[in-house]
């Protein structure tokens, strides 16, 4: 009797040395590895959230508690229930998941809680500082839901049990309290909704309410700029009217469908960060991170740190383990824009990096395992940096497995106008004012204008306006300077102007730029005055002499 009531794990584990069915107490039980449990628990956290996580693992740890409870109850010759009530501590440890300790209390400490124990060696802390780092709250979830379980079940009613004191965030020990519900004070009460099933239900309610408002905004957005601009809405939101530019977008889906390496190229300005974007929302990995970094903005010495990560100690102001933007995109989609600028030592471990798929952080000899879609983009010629060998050859061929070249505005001139009234649509939305539209002078500077900025030039231009615009639609006077003053261009965009279009255009802003002095622009245009005032009653303008 004595030996049963010590629950010796010879007496109570069964189980063929030759493999097969293992019991416990006579129930069958399996064999877990503890890293899995932990990379379960990072899979949980990183596709539910915390809340749900926590949740789900405390609700899996009292159903363990309480069927535990079950089949003790008559598996062993109890010499009273209660040492039934109390065995739920040597039973946790007997399963490996954490080595209890009873709390030693003076008099002075007051009266005893319900339940009261420390917790050694929890199997739960070690795996969340292994896959997730120091915790802000305790961790050790399954574990308090197994107590809370199994003493439930012996009293017949609730008992729940919370840490006070946590390994996993970065106590030297973990320790829990149980009392029934009602004794729990009201700052207590609110962990103990982790108990309970609508707990996840309302984590989940929150996301799902949250995304399909999301995507309503994101549609009405989408008509409204499409009304505005009278471009067909298209799904992604993009606008390309000219050929080059619907080619772009068309390679840019058919390589959303796999996960090789994407370099975009193109000038500054020109949209290389929407089309990266594109691929990742278009791809299967739509449903995880999409993280960016200019690759330009960050200094050599933490470069290496911001993609890879570091441990604790590994340089001057390192106090905790950080993991780098590769794993924060684990799953999802990594932009790295401006590559051109990546340093040459760090070439060769960028390009390890991806042809291994694992990161190592600064300061530790284990590699991480990653699975991220790298999208590259540059505004350099990268044959000419490898030409000059300031860029590795196989870097480059590593990165531009599939790739895309942005055309600059000023051969895409179709989609000008387009693109304005759908930015300034936006500039309007975004700055409170009410400006409908564009006025023809003001839409055709804009035409005129090389846009040596590309398409954020033209944004900026477009923001400016709306905000010194007095009337309902931005006027030629609205635009900045280098714009009202653009002279006509004669590059032919998709849709080529005649020539009777062109010299109409010409001939006006002359007349526009001498300040309506018809005889000063007849002079420099080298025809006579009738001419000019004969091709102005053609072109439709008033005849008032200057």
């Amino acid at each position: 009797m004595a030996a049963k009531l010590e629950l010796d794990l010879r007496e109570i584990l069964t189980f063929e040395p030759g493999g097969g069915l293992i019991h416990f107490a006579g129930q069958r039980v399996l064999l877990w590895d503890p890293v899995a449990m932990g990379l379960l628990r990072k899979e949980l956290i990183d596709t539910l959230g915390m809340t749900a996580a926590r949740g789900l693992l405390t609700r899996m740890g009292y159903a363990h508690g309480w069927r535990t409870a079950e089949t003790m109850k008559d598996a062993l010759p109890w010499a009273d229930e209660a040492q039934w009530r109390r065995a739920g501590g040597r039973l946790h440890t007997l399963q490996g998941q954490v080595v209890l300790e009873p709390v030693e209390r003076r008099e002075e400490d007051g009266p005893a809680p319900f339940a009261e124990a420390l917790w050694h060696d929890s199997y739960e802390a070690e795996q969340h500082l292994l896959h997730l780092g120091t915790a802000e709250e305790p961790v050790c979830w399954s574990l308090t839901g197994f107590a809370s379980g199994y003493m439930s079940y012996c009293n017949g009613k609730p008992i729940y049990c919370l840490e006070t004191r946590c390994v996993g965030r970065g106590d030297p020990v973990c320790q829990i309290i149980g009392k029934p519900e009602e004794e729990w004070s009201e700052p207590c009460r609110e962990a103990l909704r982790f108990y309970e099933t609508r707990c996840m239900e309302g984590a989940l309610a929150q996301v799902t309410d949250a995304l399909k408002q999301a995507e309503r905004k994101l549609r009405a957005k989408r008509q409204t700029l499409a009304r505005v601009s009278g471009v067909k809405e298209d799904p992604a939101g993009m606008v390309a009217r000219t050929q080059a530019m619907k080619q772009v977008l068309d390679l840019a889906r058919r390589a959303a469908r796999v996960d090789s390496t994407v370099l975009i190229t193109g000038e500054s300005g020109v949209g290389k960060e929407r089309i990266a974007r594109l691929i990742h929302e278009e791809s299967g990995r739509a449903h995880k991170a999409f993280v960016a970094v200019n690759c330009a903005a960050v200094t050599e010495s933490l470069l290496e740190s911001e993609l890879f990560g570091h441990a604790r100690g590994a340089f001057t102001g390192a106090t905790h383990d950080r993991p780098g933007l590769f794993e924060a995109a684990h799953g999802g989609t990594l932009f790295l824009d401006e590559v051109g600028e990546v340093p040459a030592a760090m070439q060769a471990k960028l390009l390890r990096a991806l042809q291994e798929r694992e990161v190592r952080r600064v300061g530790e000899n284990t590699s991480r395992k990653v699975d991220v879609r790298v999208v590259a983009a540059t505004n350099r010629l990268l044959p000419t940096e490898v030409a000059a060998a300031r860029f590795r050859q196989d870097l480059y061929y590593r990165l531009r497995v599939i790739e895309l070249k942005v055309p600059p505005l000023r051969e895409r001139r179709d989609d000008i106008l387009p693109l304005a009234r759908m930015l300034l649509a936006e500039a309007t939305e975004r700055l409170g004012r009410r400006v409908q539209g564009l006025s023809p002078e003001a839409a055709e500077q804009l035409l005129r204008y090389e846009w040596p900025g590309n398409v954020r030039e033209l944004s900026n231009a477009l923001e400016r306006a709306v905000a010194l615009c007095e009337g309902s639609r931005v006027e030629k006077d609205d635009l900045p300077e280098e714009v009202r003053v653009a002279p006509p261009t004669f590059l032919p965009g998709d849709s080529p102007r005649t020539l009777e279009a062109m010299e109409r255009e010409y001939v006006l802003a002359v007349l526009a730029r001498n300040g309506g002095n018809r005889a000063r622009t007849a002079e420099q245009l080298d025809i006579g005055i009738a001419t000019l005032y004969r091709k102005l009653k053609q072109y439709g303008e008033p005849e008032t002499a200057h």
